[in-house]
């Protein structure tokens, strides 16, 4: 059975006006109507507490190498880092909704980001270099709105680093079934047009977690 983690990457959390929550909307009614008997977590970066890299982790980390007693605050950091970590890796299957933010992920997205990036958990070191460690099948899908349009190979295609950023750090960690939905062009184009495409290519995303998973267990799909 797949386990899927939905990242709320949107600092509105529940707004009905973004595109980027509207796509995930879609994209969930239409997973959980295909797999009902899936499970499926949600995390609100901007509802629940992510620790971003302050003084406070750094020390902590520190003292958990060197065995030194922590702080109470520092101690409340590790705890709260490891319940992220725990449910990152709980996850087989991943869908980001994430607005684009100057070019970039969301702040917290990007303090996310470091909670699960994280030594001998999701990579190691080795004598070649890093090596991901989930290397088993694992699948990201991210939906991102933006009000400009980054595909059409001129300079916003260069300056997209969300897409780059995500790609790689999921490649990293060993996951390199990745896709993008974009629901873009917003302040150029009619809503509902962007919207149509958007949720299309949701349900096309849905139904690619599908087929790889019957392939994966010798089932054949049928649409």
């Amino acid at each position: 059975m797949e386990r899927v983690l939905v990242i709320n990457a949107h600092p509105l959390v529940t707004s009905n006006h973004s595109l980027s929550l509207q796509v995930l909307n879609r994209f969930i009614s239409k997973y959980r109507e295909l797999n009902p008997d899936h499970e499926l977590q949600q995390i609100d970066l901007y509802r629940e507490e992510v620790p971003a890299i302050t003084a406070d982790m750094l020390n902590g980390w520190a003292k958990l190498e060197t065995g030194e007693r922590l702080t109470d605050v520092e101690e409340n950091l590790m705890l709260r880092m490891s319940e992220i970590l725990r449910q990152f890796k709980w996850a087989s299957k991943y869908v980001i909704a994430m607005p684009l933010h100057n070019f970039n992920i969301p702040s917290k997205l990007k303090d996310y980001m470091d909670n699960i990036i994280i030594p001998k958990e999701t990579f190691r070191y080795t004598e070649n270099g890093s090596e991901g460690l989930l290397t088993d099948g694992r699948s990201v899908v991210v939906i991102q709105g933006s009000d400009g349009i980054y595909t059409n190979g001129d300079w916003y295609s260069e300056v997209e680093y969300s897409h780059q950023y995500l790609k790689s750090m999921f490649a990293f960690l060993g996951i390199t079934d990745y896709r993008i939905i974009r629901a873009q062009g917003h302040a150029v184009l009619d809503r509902s047009e962007i919207l149509a495409e958007a949720f299309q290519a949701a349900e096309s995303a849905v139904l690619h977690w599908i087929r790889d998973e019957d392939l994966r267990t010798g089932i054949t799909f049928r649409s």
